[in-house]
This record gives structure tokens, C-alpha cells and sequence, in this order.
């Protein structure tokens, strides 16, 4: 079988991370795997992807405004589909706006199409054209896969009718967490406005004089970061605070933390999380849409807080930053509850969803029935 995964770029994000094990697994089962992205060939490839993946990046980045944007969207999608016409079996997209450029550069091929939404759609700042395309387009979908029974259930029924579960795979990283010295609290993600890091800030503020040896750590780039340590500096807490950007390998913040948070407004799954939970550190998360209410049994594997509540979340550091013993209560019940979001098993549904897709889409054509894509297998 030939199949295509087609997302943004290869840089250090959760969705990238994803595909490169996707890749791997479909190389296991024999087949021939490309992955096509809009990113530059000369750009960094922060996840390593085997050798025998055909990689394509087609130096089509977003961006512009105005008749500029539009003119770029019409070469994204015409490059797409000349790429596409005829070669694959499955096409597999990531992301929103790949998704529907995607659909849209699909259309009238015979080809089925599953879209991955790694985030929360509601909540991603977009075009209004985008958001009707997306209306649009998801239904015609072979399937949807969401991240979280909490994302399938906010969909349209004509896009839920579609759509399956399937949850990020949580690696185990050669990394323990920090024993000794000065404790710190860590988070981990782009620096923008979804993450959450400003309120973030604003509770480590509260507690910054009850628990002087602490200090907090937030690694990560993006368009924040000058507002990020505008606000540090603001606060007179630049020797409590750093931003010390990404790591050199995916995982070894987790060598930085004693205490893992995650501030975000909203999120797709929150992969840190779980990655937090299986090198066993006590997590303390907001309770947002989608993912970390997925993972964490409140107070059993982590703490649960009132989304975008900054006391709340002041208070819920606060009550672990005073107990190590109550984080190592969290932190053994966090291994073990992340082991359920295992890779292999997580991989091996990914597979029989792709198996899925191309087998209604044969069945289709030869007008038998197939397989309903809501298979229980693929729901749990």
C-alpha cells in the first residue's frame, strides 16, 4: 500500500512527532510511506524520520494578506494535488488548515482522505472562508480522527457520524526527573497566547516570596516571547523566571522539573502531559479542552484546575510545591495511568484505520458494503 502524510512542516511539535512514529510503523508493515510537507528543504528536521520515507517539502509556507494570501493558497493547493493525482492509496493530513487544504486538493480523486485534528478547532483563531470550508469539507472525510472522546463529542453530527478516537502514544524518555538542588517547576510549549504562559507567570508571581528556592522554567519558542519576558521583568522576577528555549533532545526538560504545569487555554491532547506523567512527575494542569482531563484521574494521577483561573492554579502549585510527599504520591499513580496510552497499541489502531480507509474506499468502488468507520475497535 502507498500512503501519503501530508502536514506543515518537520519542526518540534506534537503532530510531527506523531507522523515520524506513524512512518516507522507503516515501514513495519511494508509499505511505502511519503510524507509531503510546505516547509523548506533547508529547514530543520527536529524528529528524525527513517531514510526509506520519500520526504517532499514543497517551500510553500503560510502567510501573507490579501491577494498575496489568496495567490499562495491557490499554489499550495495546486502543488498538493499535482503530487497527489494518482499516486497514493490513502492520503493521512494533520492539523485544521492542512486538513482542509487537503480536502480541497482531493477533490475529484479517488482517493480516501483521513484528517487528524491535533487541536481544539473552536478555539483556533481563523478566517471565516476557513471555517466554512471546513464545515464543508470535514464531512466528505473518510474518517476523523480526534484525539479525545471530549473533541468527537463537540463536533456536527455530520462530522461525528465520521469521526473515531484515537489518542496521541505517550513515549517513556531515557530522562528522570530532577532529584535535588533547587527545585523548579517546569513547562513546556510554543511560547503563544494558547499556552497559557502569561497566566502561568502571573500565579508564579503569587507564590514567588512563600516558596523562595523555587523557580520556574518554561521552554519553548514562538511569537510571545518578547511579551513573555516583558512581563518577567515587569515582575522583578528575571532571576526566578527563564525561557530558555527548546531542548536539544525531545524530552530532556524532563531532567529540568521537579513539578510539571500545563497552563494552556486550550488544547488538542496536551502530549507534554502524558510525557510528564510517564517519567513521573506530579502534574498540575488546567482543566481545558481537549486532553488533560483524558490522562489525569484528578487528585489520583495529577491535579486538575479551573480553566484560564490563575488563583486556582496559585493555590494547586502551592499545595505540591509544600508536599514532596504528596508528589510522589501523584507521580506513582501518574506512571502508571500513562501506560495506558502506550505507543504500541496506539500505533497498531492507527494502522487499522488506514487498512479501514482504503477498504471502504475499495468496497465502495465495487459497490459492496464495508466496515462502518465507527467500529467500536476504534472508538475506545
Amino acid at each position: 500500500m502507498k500512503v501519503a502524510f501530508i502536514l506543515s512542516g518537520l519542526s518540534a511539535g506534537g503532530a510531527e512527532r506523531v507522523i515520524s512514529k506513524l512512518a516507522e510503523a507503516a515501514l513495519g508493515r511494508g509499505w511505502d510511506v511519503t510524507i509531503i510537507t510546505f516547509d523548506s528543504p533547508d529547514d530543520p528536521i527536529f524528529h528524525a524520520i527513517d531514510p526509506r520515507v520519500a520526504l517532499v517539502r514543497l517551500a510553500l509556507p503560510s502567510g501573507g494578506k490579501g491577494p498575496a494570501a489568496v495567490i499562495r493558497v491557490v499554489r499550495r493547493l495546486w502543488m498538493l494535488r499535482r503530487h497527489l493525482r494518482g499516486r497514493f492509496d490513502v492520503v493521512i493530513s494533520f492539523l485544521t488548515k492542512i486538513n482542509v487544504l487537503t480536502l480541497l486538493a482531493t477533490l475529484g480523486l479517488d482517493v480516501p482522505v483521513l484528517v487528524s485534528e491535533r487541536n481544539n478547532p473552536d478555539r483556533q483563531p481563523a478566517h471565516p472562508l476557513w471555517r466554512c470550508a471546513l464545515r464543508h469539507l470535514y464531512p466528505r472525510a473518510s474518517s476523523i480522527v480526534m484525539l479525545t472522546h471530549r473533541g468527537r463529542e463537540r463536533l456536527r453530527k455530520a462530522e461525528r457520524d465520521r469521526a473515531i478516537v484515537i489518542p496521541n502514544p505517550i513515549s517513556a524518555f531515557p530522562y528522570l526527573p530532577r532529584q535535588g538542588g533547587t527545585p523548579q517547576l517546569v513547562a513546556v510549549g510554543r511560547l503563544d497566547k494558547q499556552k497559557g504562559f502569561d497566566m502561568l507567570i502571573a500565579a508564579f508571581a503569587t507564590l514567588s516570596d512563600r516558596f523562595p528556592e523555587w523557580n520556574l522554567r518554561i521552554f519553548g519558542e514562538g511569537p510571545e516571547r518578547s511579551a513573555l519576558e516583558g512581563q518577567v521583568q515587569e515582575l522583578g522576577l528575571a532571576h526566578r523566571i527563564s525561557l530558555p528555549g527548546c531542548t536539544a533532545r525531545h524530552g530532556e526538560w524532563i531532567e529540568e522539573a521537579t513539578l510539571f504545569v500545563l497552563s494552556s487555554r486550550y488544547e488538542g491532547f496536551g502530549n507534554v502531559v502524558g510525557e510528564a506523567m510517564r517519567a513521573g512527575l506530579a502534574v498540575v494542569a488546567y482543566d481545558c479542552d481537549f486532553g488533560p482531563s483524558d490522562m489525569i484521574e484528578p487528585e489520583v494521577s495529577g491535579v486538575l484546575v479551573k480553566p484560564e483561573d490563575v488563583a486556582a492554579l496559585s493555590d494547586a502549585l502551592a499545595g505540591l510545591m509544600a508536599s514532596p510527599d504528596r508528589r510522589r504520591r501523584l507521580s506513582a499513580a501518574a506512571i502508571e495511568r500513562a501506560k495506558q496510552f502506550g505507543e504500541s497499541a496506539i500505533l497498531e489502531t492507527w494502522m487499522r484505520a488506514i487498512e479501514m480507509a482504503r477498504d471502504e474506499s475499495f468496497d465502495s468502488r465495487r459497490g459492496a458494503a464495508s466496515p462502518s468507520i465507527g467500529t467500536p475497535a476504534l472508538r475506545s
